[in-house]
């Protein structure tokens, strides 16, 4: 059976909403920059996919408003950063990354979050129990779960998120000044 060319047929709003991010490896370029990934060499290094692949999927985001393209403080490159409607996928994220940690994980959770405010671990549904909150992402700390493999990757993003705590949001490499990588 032949596959449909998309879903503008569809009188659905998750059809519309996998328009704009059902691609392969758009939720992860979506995912990275949750982590605080910014630019389009860091992207490339840490998803390993194809440069003009990485191009288009940053092109169609920020087409659907999802980033937005800043220049980056060196005056060389571009930060790619998240727009208010791309800040409102965070809970399908990170939804989606704990079925996959519950379903998928058979070593355990690979990535923990906890609350800002107290230092706790947010529950599956994202839930701080301490503080009896529902923490937006610049609320959040990610770190190593115990099912994390410390050996699979060794690009700088995945380094800088094995090396502790790191809020979301926040750049990973705000005083970077690396070569720069721009389509």
């Amino acid at each position: 059976m032949a596959l449909g060319r998309g879903y503008a047929g569809q009188d659905c709003s998750l059809a519309r909403a996998l328009e704009v991010v059902g691609e392969r490896w758009t939720l992860l370029v979506i995912r990275d920059c949750f982590y605080g990934v910014r630019r389009f060499g860091d992207f490339h290094a840490h998803l390993d996919i194809p440069r003009a692949v990485l191009a288009n999927r940053l092109k169609s985001l920020t087409a659907a408003a999802i980033i937005e393209r800043h220049p980056h403080p060196t005056g060389v490159e571009v930060d790619y950063v998240l727009t208010r409607r791309g800040l409102d996928l965070w809970p399908m994220v990170f939804t989606l990354g704990q079925w996959g940690e519950r379903w998928l994980a058979p070593d355990g959770i690979r990535r923990l979050y906890s609350h800002v405010a107290c230092g706790t671990d947010i529950t599956a549904s994202g839930w701080c129990p301490a503080c009896d909150v529902l923490p937006s992402p610049g609320d959040l700390l990610i770190h190593q779960g115990p099912g994390a493999d410390s050996t699979l990757r060794n690009d700088r993003v995945s380094v800088a998120l094995r090396s502790g705590p790191h809020r979301l949001l926040t750049d990973l490499f705000p005083t970077s000044a690396h070569t720069p990588d721009i389509p």
